[in-house]
């Protein structure tokens, strides 16, 4: 192994040849290791052998929308009737099974039995509703639960077993889980046809959701996700995920993780944001390259849309943290920003935005559907675990949150138009009491420093393909100093750069998106930062750049 890579993979605790394994078979734990896998696949075994109608109920981002797919699309490979499926519009239904959602389903022909993917776990009202309708509910889930579980019939969720396998599992995971474990059960049926189900061709799909929920890459989920990303790279991913890309302008035989993150998550995530999933679960679906195109290019004009709309609310987010700085130093500890003109489907995004600027957790609201309310979403910084907060904030505070769920590091809520100025001062409260010394501090880890040698395109070519980078699992960033030689900026917020290197008088391109030019001196001459070594693509050439992340003048 590359010297450089070696070093990489120990500073992220790779200390065993195993975790360089990308097998599956050395990776995944028995299926039935995860709580609740036995009740659930004797349920499914029992609706199969009876012809049961099964209706799975996802949720409204790339997680849900591929764990939606990868249901559908398992279940059929597994001999069961065709299922339908629903996904709950956010501005009618809000998020998980309602029993707004149970009444719809009956409304549109009683199904014998409900399989929620990535949502349930807290949908204690849905599920009493679909059982007094004669339904059945087999829940797959992977938020944390709350105090009180649904009296599903069977529930499936690795959180239910905090010291067990999967703790990382994204929702379209756990469905994988179940499809594999209910594979093997009717295998030791003597089921010939079931016993061959292609699984793995549900690996492009497990991918792009894991990526693009941003869950802990672990061990296991790297496996996940290398291996679809091999699929996808040999042209064996669903039409869907290869138009998806080639829309975000990346190449599907080349695909790393961040493409699936940065081109095909966001484009998926659009439709949930400004309109309804299904758009995006059909793009999923189909079989037909043309209508997979047709409709990852509708995709990508909602994806447009809301990158119109959330840079308006950015302008008016970031307006509001300078008053902000102005008001206070330091900056509260949370910060909580509302806007009567901001679109309920893109605070989760704004909230980002805000947190990356500013490294503070932050919550953004906007009015709900339903009049008098807030619906708000929240993004957290490393070190506080932000469903704790509010946890921490509905104790102290009853009844001041409608509802609320999420994870460590993102989590929604709703509250009453009238309760903002109460629930911001209990936010920054309870994020004061529980943040640890040196929380705010801003710092950023890099993997030192590279050589002239090493800036060259075989090593960016290395890195950006060793490894799937992601959450918890960081892609490699480096530090240095540069003489600038050449800059100019593009697409009006984004600093392009030709550099020098010192050592060698070679040169690299680089850029830095969403620079703060104010703040830089104008001419440019010297540079110190963090950067990725990147591979850069025009008109056929590949050659190397650095994506800069951190950028200061040396000198005017």
């Amino acid at each position: 192994m590359s010297p450089l890579l070696a070093r990489i993979l120990a500073a992220r605790g790779v200390v065993r040849p195993d975790q360089l394994s990308f097998a599956l078979k050395h990776q995944m734990p028995p299926p039935d290791a995860l709580p609740g896998m036995a009740q659930a696949v004797a349920l499914l075994c029992r609706a199969r052998e009876a012809g049961q109608r099964i209706l799975v109920v996802g949720d409204y981002d790339a997680d849900g929308a591929t764990a939606t797919v990868v249901m559908l699309r398992g279940l059929a490979m597994l001999g069961f009737p065709a299922p339908g499926f629903l996904v709950p519009d956010r501005f009618v239904f809000g998020y998980g099974l309602s029993p707004a959602i149970v009444d719809l389903a009956v409304q549109q022909g009683a199904p014998d039995l409900l399989i929620t993917v990535d949502n349930g776990i807290a949908s204690v009202e849905g599920v009493a509703a679909a059982r007094e309708a004669g339904i059945q509910v087999l829940i797959t889930d992977h938020h944390l639960p709350g105090e009180h579980l649904p009296q599903a019939d069977a529930i499936v969720n690795p959180r239910l077993q905090p010291a067990g396998p999967g703790q990382h599992l994204a929702g379209v995971g756990v469905a994988f889980f179940l499809l594999s474990a209910l594979r093997a059960a009717l295998r030791e049926q003597g089921d010939a046809g079931a016993a061959s189900a292609p699984l793995a061709d549900l690996l492009d799909l497990v991918a792009l959701g894991t990526v693009a929920d941003v869950v802990v890459l672990d061990d296991l989920n790297r496996a996940l996700v290398e291996q679809g990303l091999r699929r996808i790279r040999s042209g064996r991913c669903v039409p869907g995920i290869a138009a998806l890309l080639r829309v975000g302008r990346r190449e599907p035989e080349r695909v790393v993780a961040s493409d699936l993150g940065f081109a095909a998550g966001p484009r998926l995530n659009a439709a949930g944001r400004l309109t309804e999933m299904s758009l995006g679960i059909e793009c999923l679906l189909t079989d037909d390259p043309v209508r997979a195109m047709h409709l990852a290019e509708q995709l990508d004009g909602i994806n447009r849309e809301r990158r119109s709309i959330e840079q308006g609310m950015r302008d008016a987010a970031m307006a509001h943290v300078a008053l902000l700085r102005e008001r206070h130093d330091p900056l509260p500890p949370a910060l909580c920003l509302h806007d009567d003109g901001w679109h309920e489907g893109v605070v989760g995004i704004l909230a980002s935005r805000v947190r990356e600027a500013t490294h503070r957790p932050v919550v953004a609201f906007a009015p709900s559907q339903e009049p008098g309310l807030l619906k708000g979403s929240g993004r957290s910084i490393a070190g506080l675990h932000l469903r704790d907060v509010l946890d921490r904030v509905a104790t102290r505070y009853p009844g001041l949150l409608h509802r609320f769920g999420g994870h460590a590091m993102a989590a929604g809520m709703t509250l009453a138009t009238a309760s903002l100025p109460r629930f911001r001062d209990a936010l920054s409260e309870a994020v004061q009491a529980m943040a640890q010394p040196g929380l705010f501090d801003e710092v950023v880890e890099t993997d030192g420093e590279l050589s002239a040698a090493e800036l060259d395109l075989a090593h960016a070519e290395l890195l950006c393909h060793a490894f799937p980078w992601g959450q918890g699992f960081a892609a490699p960033s480096f530090d240095g100093e540069f003489e600038v030689l050449d800059h100019r900026v593009v697409g009006e917020r984004h600093l392009k750069l030709t550099l020098g290197l010192p050592q060698t008088g070679a040169i690299i391109d680089a850029i830095h998106f969403n620079a703060d030019l104010p703040r830089l001196p104008s001419p440019l001459r010297a540079i110190r930062g963090v950067y990725r070594l990147d591979v850069n693509v025009w008109q056929g050439r590949r050659s190397p750049q650095l994506i800069f992340e951190y950028l200061e003048a040396l000198r005017a």
